[in-house]
């Protein structure tokens, strides 16, 4: 199969002018686009979607609107402008220039950090591609195609580097990024958040808000990457990460908001919510409490381990840095610096004093649980302004958790260490039940007619490229 390679895959890496590689992509991209067809999108192969597709990293070029059938869209590769006089700013080559190839004694881990993160973006539109076929609005349906399509982008972006730099294992690895399937018993994704159902719309505005928050806590710090080509890759990368995470902020808002609305018109009261907004139609707060507390736990182990050597080392041989390295006020090289993390002793959860370099996830771990506050802050000022006695809250780090020392316990949403048959008494107020799924998924009712909407969530206050929410985002054809 020939490509043209300056129409059909949009790039900056003069690609046209690189035989192996073009013939490693030859290979690729018709498995991909087999893949797409089976486990992208359902049914969306003939709709066409004003998507936004990046033809340039220039500022007008990487925002491109048009209407596109989803299998027309060009997945192009594109890494920022390049530094010349770039160097590493952190661990034991910070000062040296930025590697252009790979080093070869840190091929294993680099190759390794590219392949996870290159696993998450196909898991993501597998775990989506249900999603179409009960769309809130044609807004919502638009959003989430121009999330699968840039999620597909990424993977691009990571199959480009895996082939340009890594040869004939790099090869093995994008190909095999196409065999793994979120959910699969047999080769499941990489990590565990990307195994799980994203069955409703609610579940998905949570991912995104979280799960996608994670994305951009992850490719920050690769962006710092000593290895140049990675750190651009991502650096571009976030452009995009920003609006997925708008979709989950935006939507889970715009959900709160409907539910006030609910409570307001009919006057229910805190303690009743959950009984009466579910008459009405609308999604009672105590139940988007559960499905947040569900995905942001889940989300929190995509950290890994508090303390981890691991960690450690991709910092201190500057393949991995820390989000906002260069705003950091110390050595960049952690050898004598200490961070504290909250560690299990004696059946109890304490702040303890450990080295700065084997804490680097935790840090990244914090600066994550900031961030996700501030959007359950602006969540919580819609109830506030609505005149509604609730509050929304992130529950303790050690909630919940399948990975780091926290796994080995239950605790409750305040952090307080329980008993296994505490937790089979409780969790059912702290997390979705099955009779709440149900709930959810009988909303889940398909709106395609431009400027409707479904009754448990608002409309959007912003506009799309200057268009209004009664624009036809998408044609049925």
């Amino acid at each position: 199969m020939s490509i043209n390679y300056n129409e059909k895959i949009p790039n900056n890496v003069d690609l046209s002018s690189d035989r192996r590689l073009q013939r490693a992509l030859e290979r690729w991209q018709p498995e991909y686009l087999n893949w797409w067809g089976e486990l992208g999108p359902e049914k969306s192969t003939d709709l066409e979607v004003y998507l936004r597709t990046a033809i340039s990293v220039e500022k007008d070029g990487w925002a491109h609107f048009d209407y596109v059938k989803m299998p027309d869209y060009r997945w192009g590769i594109f890494l920022t402008p390049s530094d010349s006089d770039r160097s590493i700013d952190f661990g034991i080559h910070k000062g040296q220039p930025a590697w252009q190839e790979v080093p070869g004694e840190y091929r294993s881990e680099l190759r390794r950090l590219i392949v996870t993160q290159g696993d998450t973006e196909p898991a993501s539109v597998e775990q989506q591609r249900q999603l179409g076929k009960t769309c809130p609005s044609l807004y919502d349906l638009r959003n989430l195609f121009q999330i699968n399509v840039e999620e597909g982008r990424h993977l691009w972006a990571m199959v480009y580097l895996l082939q340009a730099y890594f040869g004939r294992d790099g090869r093995e690895e994008a190909e095999a990024m196409l065999e793994r399937h979120s959910g699969d018993p047999d080769k499941p994704r990489i990590l565990e958040a990307f195994n799980e159902e994203t069955p409703d719309w609610l579940s998905f505005f949570m991912f995104t808000y979280f799960t996608d928050r994670d994305g951009k806590f992850q490719l920050a710090s690769l962006a710092e990457s000593g290895f140049d080509p990675l750190a651009r890759s991502c650096r571009f990368m976030l452009t995009e990460e920003a609006h997925h995470m708008f979709v989950g902020e935006t939507g889970v808002g715009r959900v709160v908001q409907r539910t006030c609305d609910l409570m307001n018109e009919y006057k229910i009261r805190s303690s009743a919510a959950e009984v009466e907004v579910r008459k009405y139609g609308g999604i009672d707060l105590p139940t988007i409490q559960k499905y947040l507390n569900f995905h942001f736990s889940v989300s929190v182990d995509l950290f890994g381990q508090e303390l981890s050597t691991n960690a450690a080392t991709y910092y201190n041989t500057g393949i991995k840095g820390r989000f906002g390295e260069s705003k950091i006020n110390d050595d960049h090289l952690l050898h004598d610096s200490s961070y504290s993390v909250l560690e299990l002793k004696g059946g109890q959860i304490v702040n303890v004093d450990a080295t700065a370099l084997n804490s680097v996830n935790e840090r990244l771990r914090d600066d994550y649980i900031f961030d996700c506050d501030l959007g359950v802050r602006r969540w919580n000022k819609i109830i506030v302004d609505s005149g509604i006695d609730f509050k929304l809250k992130l529950p303790h780090r050690a909630f919940h958790r399948g990975i780091g020392q926290f796994s080995e316990i239950q605790a409750d949403l305040q952090g307080n260490i329980i008993t296994q048959a505490e937790w089979d008494r409780l969790h059912h107020e702290w997390l979705p039940t099955q009779e709440d799924k149900e709930y959810i998924q009988s909303l889940m009712q398909p709106v395609t007619e431009p400027g409707k909407i479904a009754g448990w969530i608002d409309s959007p206050k912003s506009k799309l490229n200057r268009h209004p929410f009664e624009f036809e985002f998408v044609r049925f054809n």
